[in-house]
């Protein structure tokens, strides 16, 4: 009678690692069924590496509302250029991150003050953080515009382009803590462009340089795409593709 308890016991750690076995086989196959409906495959880490992989190879979808945009542009602008605006938002994006992987600021050779402050502070930040970001083998698939804003005086066109690199971050040893350099990352950045049509009218102006003077006599041109001088009458609408510049980049989540 004594062994009663015991036999009881045994039987009960019996019955509950019979239920966790019986549990754990259901399990596994319900998860190979579903890995099988879902990805085409039983083995889930197979599944879970081709995800990753697609994920690493499908560029990201971008809003595309250039068709939408432009006219209202070239409405404003009649002699705004959009293909050279696109291409140059393609290289401030890429010298922006080239200079974040290099630390180096020399390397934004386009943009505003405002632009290279915020190329500063962040290098400042991962300084701080004794960290490195890396954007290596840079790929554009596609930029488009996607905003157009006229406020306070100021126009902004925003361009977002979607491309893919290998992003990581390193520490200061070059020991990698986030990121891959065996997958690509996909992505999207806004990069906004701006002109300042009315400069007295501009709150918090950081870049005096983003307004533009008559050639003639020196005044500022404060109408929007105004194609001679209201002062002297000289002609500056070739002057305006100049007025135009890149003012903050930033990605798109």
């Amino acid at each position: 009678m004594k062994y009663i308890p015991i036999i009881i016991i045994l039987v009960l750690i019996l019955a509950i690692l019979i239920a966790g076995y019986c549990g754990y086989h259901y399990l596994r196959q319900k998860t190979r069924e579903f890995s099988k409906t879902m990805f085409g495959t039983e083995d889930i880490t197979k599944a879970a590496e081709e995800m990753r992989r697609d994920y690493a190879t499908t560029p990201k979808s971008v809003s595309a509302m250039t068709s939408l945009m432009l006219p209202r542009i070239t409405a404003d602008f009649p002699d705004f250029h959009y293909d050279e605006m696109k291409e140059r938002a393609e290289n401030v994006l890429i010298s922006f991150l080239q200079a974040v992987t290099t630390q180096n600021t020399g390397l934004l050779k386009d943009g505003n003050t405002e632009l290279k402050q915020q190329l500063e502070n962040h290098l400042q930040m991962l300084v701080s953080r004794m960290r490195r970001e890396h954007f290596d083998q840079i790929r554009i698939h596609r930029t488009e515009i996607s905003q157009y804003r006229k406020t306070a005086g100021r126009c902004t066109i925003t361009f977002q382009s979607a491309f893919e690199c290998f992003h990581y971050i390193t520490t200061e040893d070059s020991d990698r803590i986030e990121g891959s350099k065996d997958y690509k990352y996909q992505t999207k950045y806004n990069i906004d462009l701006i002109y300042i049509q009315d400069r007295d009218r501009v709150e918090n102006e950081l870049d005096s340089a983003l307004g533009i003077n008559c050639p003639n006599c020196g005044a500022p041109i404060s109408s929007l795409g105004a194609k001679v001088c209201r002062y002297c009458g000289s002609p500056v609408i070739e002057l305006n593709i100049h007025a135009w510049s890149f003012s903050h980049v930033e990605e798109v989540t």
